[in-house]
């Protein structure tokens, strides 16, 4: 293999994904180095991270880099990580809406703040663990690809990355299976190899969305409202709306109810849950702001759209409308259809385009 002394920086979370991306970087023979992200004030006994990014992390990461042979830094992102993705989380909320703080973290954080970082010492390149490749269009525009691993895929969370960004990003585990990623971690003598996965949000640990909310705000989050049906009755009280996503079931403490109730609008001005029949989440059509597209598109266009992490894209008419917004027409009424998620575009498993949801 023709050596390649191209400077890259690795993102590395300590986690076993992150840690094989970058042995095969080093092994693609890269002129590597290894960056871990502080995002939190460790000294707070009450700040523990989940199993993303802690202090056991950056340890991992650091003897992943010292393993496969690559120098290793830690840059403390904490106020940047706090006015990114922690505000943005607790906004999101207060505004009814359901955030994805992994797609704001990667945007701001892991791909334009990097990248920033890293330009600065004279490096252009970033790799990441992330399940996806990056592959161009017959247009010339680059676009993400799914995962081989359509169950770790995560071109979900990639739809709002620059041109630019992804012409500086490398994904070399796109075309791997979780599988095939632990193997190769375990050939590279990695003690990562077997290191189990995170799924919660990183800064909530315990997935206590309220309690958090209601810390950081001092315990003014919360507050007692009316559970009403869609004709206004009053049906119960709640503990607090931002407890609540559309879609939810669990947590109504309703009793009396013949069938399954969900929650089909949150009106966080008077403090109000709507609860419904499930068909009663069924929507044909929604329409998407902050749309960023990786095609240029002049009028409606078929494609597969995706409104949430583990949803099964459905075929759906995408009609962009004036001011980077777009209009979604699902070919089948799709439930649970949450403001603030995102709305993922796909052509031949390729995202084309995505936004949030209004």
């Amino acid at each position: 293999m023709t050596e390649n002394k191209e400077k890259i920086v690795i993102a590395m979370s300590g986690g076993v994904d992150s840690s094989v991306a970058a042995g095969i970087m080093k092994e693609r023979g890269f002129d590597a180095v290894g960056v871990s992200l502080q995002l939190w004030n460790y000294s707070n006994a009450d700040s523990r991270f989940g199993t993303c990014c802690s202090l056991d992390d950056l340890a991992d990461a650091r003897r992943v880099a010292e393993r496969v042979g690559i120098p290793y830094y830690i840059l403390n992102m904490e106020k940047k990580f706090k006015e990114e993705v922690v505000d943005y989380f607790i906004s999101e909320y207060m505004q009814a809406r359901t955030p994805i703080p992994c797609t704001m973290c990667n945007q701001k954080l892991k791909f334009e703040e990097l990248i920033h970082k890293a330009e600065a010492f004279g490096v252009k390149r970033i790799a990441t663990g992330h399940y996806a490749s990056i592959v161009k269009h017959p247009s010339g525009r680059l676009m993400v690809r799914r995962g081989r691993d359509r169950f770790k895929d995560q071109s979900y969370f990639l739809f709002n990355l620059s041109q630019e960004q992804l012409s500086r990003l490398e994904f070399p585990l796109g075309d791997m299976d979780k599988k095939e990623v632990r193997e190769r971690a375990r050939q590279l003598g990695l003690n990562v190899a077997e290191k189990a996965e995170s799924h919660e949000v990183c800064f909530i640990p315990d997935n206590d969305y309220p309690r958090f909310i209601a810390k950081q705000l001092n315990g003014q989050a919360l507050k007692e409202g009316d559970i009403v049906n869609s004709q206004g009755e009053v049906l119960g009280k709640h503990p607090g709306y931002p407890a609540f996503t559309i879609g939810q079931r669990k947590g109504l403490n309703l009793g009396g109810l013949k069938e399954p109730h969900f929650v089909t609008h949150i009106d966080p001005v008077n403090n109000r849950i709507t609860i419904g029949l499930k068909h009663e989440l069924s929507k044909q059509d929604c329409t998407v702001g902050q749309v960023n597209w990786n095609l240029d598109v002049t009028g409606p266009l078929r494609a597969e759209v995706q409104i949430r992490y583990r949803h099964h894209a459905i075929a759906s008419t995408v009609t962009p409308l004036d001011g980077s917004r777009a209009k979604v027409e699902f070919d089948e009424p799709q439930i649970s259809i949450a403001p603030g998620q995102s709305a993922v575009f796909y052509q031949d498993d390729c995202v084309i385009g995505g936004g949030w949801l209004e």
